[in-house]
């Protein structure tokens, strides 16, 4: 005989939920206090410099030298002046004695009594300044200055005329109120020579198409024939910005002697020499410009 089947119930147990230990942490021990002060501190301390910052920018410092402008008029008059009465005498007595009156104007009691025998009675020669070329005017210390000239003087001597032409070196001292003083006699000083230098040859670089070149050539000769005597409103059509003047001059335009042009960022630049023929004095001038060039609806000389 079967049993009947009894489902055996299950007895649930209740879960206990597990809790956290949670820790707890006095508010007034000692380590959350000093926490707190080092917090607020930090806090404090960045607001400060938040508001006492000073803006930092990279300085860039430039030395500007100022180059103080020296008024030589003076001085180069007061000279011109001196080198024309030192430089010239006559063989006469009365003329010498003037010349050497004439020269304490100019030079220290000292170079006068220095120069006391530079021309003696017995002098065989005369001399005349033909003409007087200053160099330079250097300041040598405060208020004093060496000058450079050079000096053209023909020398007579009976009846025979020399002409020569040397260089000598002066100092000077202005005082305040912009009187001079010669304080160092005129000594014989190195000429100034011509200069061995010699331009960069310019040439075609191949930049600029023939009918290009054609087109500038037929602009620079109808500008050249007009620009002699063309007026300020008249050059306005040909020249931008008043790049080059009206001249005003009886001349005449002969040609356009070994024109070069260069192509350079939209431009053209032009080096050029105009032959024209002076109507008043009959000599043949040549011209040189550099000149730099644009077309828009024609072309323009804009620099």
């Amino acid at each position: 005989m079967k049993l009947p089947f009894r489902q055996k119930e299950k007895t649930r147990q209740p879960t206990e939920e597990k809790r956290m230990k949670v820790k707890t942490v006095g508010t007034r021990k000692k380590s959350v206090l000093i926490l707190w002060v080092l917090l607020i501190s930090s806090l404090a301390f960045g607001i400060y410099k938040n508001f006492t910052a000073v803006d930092q920018h990279t300085v860039h410092e430039k030395e500007v030298i100022e180059t103080e402008m020296i008024d030589t008029n003076a001085i180069e008059s007061f000279t011109h002046n001196f080198v024309a009465v030192y430089h010239s005498w006559e063989n006469e007595t009365a003329a010498l004695e003037a010349r050497t009156v004439e020269l304490s104007e100019y030079m220290t009691d000292d170079l006068q009594a220095l120069n006391a025998d530079v021309l003696g009675e017995d002098t065989l020669t005369s001399a005349d300044v033909i003409d007087v070329s200053i160099w330079s005017v250097a300041e040598e210390t405060e208020n004093t200055y060496a000058v450079i000239y050079s000096v053209h003087q023909e020398i007579t001597e009976d009846d025979d005329d020399i002409s020569t032409r040397s260089t000598y070196r002066i100092v000077l001292h202005q005082d305040e109120t912009g009187n001079l003083v010669i304080t160092q006699n005129p000594t014989p000083w190195n000429d100034i020579q011509k200069s061995d230098y010699e331009p960069e040859t310019v040439e075609n670089n191949n930049s600029v198409d023939s009918e290009t070149e054609e087109e500038i050539i037929a602009f620079l000769e109808t500008f050249f024939t007009a620009y002699p005597t063309a007026t300020e409103q008249e050059l306005s059509y040909y020249v931008k910005d008043d790049v080059l003047p009206p001249i005003n001059e009886n001349y005449s335009f002969s040609e356009l002697i070994d024109p070069v042009f260069q192509a350079h960022d939209g431009q053209i630049k032009t080096w050029v020499t105009v032959k024209y023929l002076d109507e008043t004095t009959k000599a043949n001038l040549f011209s040189q410009y550099e000149l730099i060039l644009e077309k828009d609806m024609n072309w323009m000389i804009v620099e």
